[in-house]
């Protein structure tokens, strides 16, 4: 039985999400608070998350971020909040759906099982992850060892150049912008952002059968980058 965790302070619609899923035969916890939220999420395990944006104590984006960092669970998240710089920001920090109020609870209840049978066949099929090991199509970083085994090959990165692959590689599909990139790996918010760049054309030249069309590591112009599935 698949379980979802529903984060949402207005009980009225947790609850008719909550029954909706429950005949379909999902297991629903719901948790009204942010906090608790927020633990439940990076402590248990879920097949999914159904988010609210608006929350007493953390908001939505603060948890997606903080469930992102640790966790690739599909987060689908829920807002009254119609304006596409929410959706944008929402997708941009991870989030694999997004919905407005009022919505219909079959078509909510319909996209879970989508994202759900999406995840496992992706689980299954070009990506694996064991303890400090991941590896997707072929490219495997194991941050025990800060190695890297490109098609059986072990490439050489320098420390930075091995930080950034392995974030990237650890939250596929998300966008990173080069300020979050900085900030995740330097320690810092202020510096040359531009170093990033560079470090990216280094990676790409070491691990990319062809760097003029990377498959691994894709830009989006003006947005960041990521690491596609």
């Amino acid at each position: 039985m698949n379980n979802i965790l529903i984060i949402e302070d207005d009980s009225s619609i947790a609850e008719l999400e909550r029954d909706y899923l429950e005949i379909d035969g999902f297991n629903v916890e719901i948790v009204s608070d942010g906090e608790k939220g927020l633990k439940k999420a990076v402590t248990n395990e879920y097949d999914l998350i159904i988010l609210d944006i608006m929350l007493p104590g953390i908001d939505g984006f603060t948890i997606l971020k903080e469930i992102r960092a640790v966790k690739e669970t599909p987060v689908l998240l829920i807002s009254a909040k119609k304006e596409d710089f929410d959706k944008i920001r929402g997708l941009g920090l991870g989030a694999d759906d997004y919905m407005t109020k009022p919505f219909s609870p079959s078509e909510m209840a319909a996209r879970v099982k989508a994202h759900i049978n999406r995840f496992n066949k992706l689980s299954g099929t070009n990506r694996s992850i064991v303890k400090n090991s991941i590896n997707i199509r072929g490219l495997e970083v194991n941050h025990e060892f800060k190695s890297v085994i490109h098609n059986g090959e072990n490439i050489v990165l320098t420390s930075k150049e091995f930080d950034i692959l392995y974030l990237l590689m650890s939250n596929p599909n998300k966008v990173y912008s080069k300020q979050e990139i900085f900030e995740s790996i330097w320690n810092e918010s202020f510096g040359d952002i531009s170093t990033i760049t560079v470090h990216i054309r280094k990676i790409r030249e070491k691990i990319e059968t062809d760097p003029s069309k990377p498959q691994y590591i894709e830009t989006l112009w003006g947005i960041g980058y990521r690491f596609p599935l």
